[in-house]
């Protein structure tokens, strides 16, 4: 499942177009085929098509896991779940096997909804928060401070892996980069949270903005058939690196379950303490 850094760069690279892909902002939605009716989550889809007729799209961004289109009443919403891609391309090209949902854009392109697995999710409404206003903070939110962390930390006392993965505690974050801030901060995952002390929040904090900005400016990671361009899989210090040397001490990265996730983490680095500060 794409994260926040591959979602912000598909919203990014929707937004503001790259080299032979215009960009969306500004343009207006002619039409759309909706080819799998279960890809739509809200309205119905005899509501949908009609009411996103004519509306212009006025920006692109991402909230936690989700990529929205602000259009000119409504906004549109997508969680890519496990396969899910968003496209770009002509309106004379042919269709493919797995398109779900495809939006007729003027200047004769198509922004195309490609689902292999038909986990993906698409929302019409007319207030954002109706999908997302469960989520947590943003993790690059300057909001969010270390105090403020510290105190969501120490408001239980789950694991921190399960926790960081729990999209009502900071929205946005997933397996790989959890992982790796983890390793960063050289916090054990099963460390409870409610053990941390202050000075340990603070660097989980700058730990996950650093692993983010990373993954960001590498426009994330290409580890699955479905997603391209990205190479911060290059760069990773443990997920999916099983058994290879610890990038700061040499020893082997080990892999566990924790809540059915694989989970990475370096023995040495990341030791499972007891006491706060420990």
């Amino acid at each position: 499942m794409p994260e926040l850094p591959e979602v912000e760069t598909i919203a990014r690279v929707l937004r503001l177009g790259v080299p032979g892909q215009p960009a969306l902002v500004g343009r207006c939605i002619l039409g759309a085929d909706l080819l799998w009716e279960r890809t739509l989550a809200e309205p119905s889809s005899a509501e949908f098509v009609p009411r996103l007729t004519g509306q212009v799209i006025e920006d692109i961004g991402r909230r936690g896991k989700f990529l929205y289109l602000r259009l000119t009443r409504d906004w549109l919403l997508y969680h890519l779940r496990m396969s899910g891609d968003l496209l770009v391309r002509s309106a004379d090209t042919p269709g493919e096997k797995h398109d779900r949902l495809i939006l007729d854009l003027d200047g004769a392109i198509q922004l195309v909804f490609n689902d292999a697995r038909k986990f993906g999710r698409v929302w019409l409404v007319d207030e954002v928060d109706r999908v997302v206003g469960n989520l947590g903070p943003e993790p690059l939110d300057e909001g969010l401070t270390a105090e403020s962390l510290f105190s969501r930390l120490h408001a239980t006392h789950r694991q921190l892996k399960p926790l960081l993965l729990d999209q009502t505690f900071l929205a946005g974050m997933g397996n790989i980069y959890v992982d790796e801030a983890l390793n960063l901060a050289k916090l054990h995952p099963l460390t409870p949270a409610n053990r941390l002390t202050v000075t340990q929040a603070g660097h989980l904090l700058e730990s996950i903005r650093a692993v983010l900005r990373d993954g960001i400016a590498r426009n994330g990671a290409s580890i699955d058939w479905v997603y391209r361009g990205g190479d911060f899989q290059n760069y990773f210090r443990v997920y999916q690196r099983t058994g290879e040397p610890c990038p700061e001490c040499g020893t082997a990265i080990a892999r566990i379950i924790v809540g059915q996730r694989g989970t990475h983490f370096c023995p040495h680095c990341q030791p499972f303490l007891f006491l706060n500060g420990g």
